[in-house]
């Protein structure tokens, strides 16, 4: 326990000058590592969860909820994104008894195929672009409430004709309840920096964020709620289109209609909040829901805001294969669908 101490005081002070200067939506590089990868996380409106009921898929987004249970589990996802675009990983386990339960996986995102071509509109071929993240997930249970768990990830991009190389570490710490219905977790993820960079001297920061989640299941109903908090490293999450604005005109005097700080406040919180429930009745079947506020407030469009936010899935099982979907409702333009499959080698 005093080691893993040590590791979170010394991330603490790695990631200050992040903090200090923590913007979200486009301002760092390998974005691609904050998409959710798993259907189950995705269905449930995050990109981690603070679930352990050894479910592989969830090792990615949070190392430590890593069990030997896990052990010669195998899990594959993809993801349907926008236009040709695409992404997913990979993922297996083992565990060993006297140094924890390792998962190893690599997450990737190709964004298809572009036309090169120059000032003029003269194209001379075409070229791809893809990113790629290598990652060794530890974890140890401490005793029968707390685990701990690390990743650490090697990244590659490659752009056409630019390339970064960068590390990257991921330190998380799970609490379980005696009766293993109440599970929290805080994680700093993300914590590293590019090694080579697309343009000589311009350093890019990584997308640094600090989460925390926790998840309370039922004694007499089978539902499971989650309760996730991003980006805790910054409290002003607020964006503005100046497409979009939200900034709304009195129709008779012509001001502008000031938001109260009550509500600014309640804006500002909410969008740090996820919200999920899954519906358990048994271990082979579950269906989830969940509600992203910031998603929701950032595209949504006024004139037609429709269930933008909200996401849906199911799980179930299949012989010796767990089978996850969701359907992710991010902008009117269209949704995104997820497939996750998952096993136990050891069944064969």
């Amino acid at each position: 326990m005093r080691s893993f101490s040590k590791i979170i005081i010394l991330s603490l002070f790695l990631s200050i000058s992040i903090v200090a200067t923590a913007q979200v939506g486009g301002s760092r590089t390998y974005q691609f590592l904050g998409l959710s990868n798993s259907a189950r996380i995705a269905a449930l409106g995050g990109n981690f969860l603070a679930i352990k009921d050894d479910d592989i898929t969830l090792a990615i987004a949070n190392p430590s909820l890593i069990t030997k249970d896990m052990n010669n589990k195998l899990a594959l996802s993809y993801i349907n994104y926008y236009s040709d675009v695409n992404y997913g990983f990979a993922a297996y386990s083992r565990s060993f008894n006297k140094i924890g339960s390792f998962v190893g996986s690599i997450q990737y995102i190709n964004y298809g195929n572009f036309t090169r071509a120059d000032a003029t509109g003269e194209t001379f071929g075409s070229f791809k672009a893809a990113e790629y993240a290598l990652n060794i997930g530890w974890a140890k249970q401490l005793d029968s409430n707390f685990s701990i768990g690390s990743n650490l990830k090697t990244i590659l991009s490659s752009l056409e004709s630019y390339s970064s190389f960068g590390l990257a570490v991921d330190v998380a710490a799970t609490y379980q309840s005696n009766n293993k219905r109440f599970v929290t977790s805080l994680m700093l993820k993300n914590i590293g920096r590019q090694l080579s960079y697309y343009n000589e001297g311009n350093r890019e920061n990584l997308p640094f964020e600090i989460q925390f989640g926790l998840s309370q299941k039922l004694k007499h109903a089978p539902f499971r709620f989650s309760l996730l908090l991003n980006h805790l490293e910054k409290w002003d999450l607020t964006y503005e289109d100046p497409l979009n604005p939200s900034v709304k005109i009195d129709p008779l005097t012509k001001e502008v209609i000031e938001k109260s700080k009550l509500s600014k406040f309640g804006d500002n919180l909410m969008r740090h909040f996820v919200l999920g429930v899954e519906f358990v009745p048994s271990n082979s079947f579950n269906i989830r829901l969940g509600y992203n506020y910031q998603r929701r407030q950032e595209m949504k469009v006024e004139s037609a805001l429709s269930t933008v936010g909200f996401s849906w899935g199911f799980g179930f099982r299949v012989s010796k294969f767990y089978f996850s979907y969701a359907h992710v409702i991010q902008h009117l333009a269209g949704s995104s669908n997820f497939f996750t499959i998952a096993t136990n080698l050891s069944a064969f």
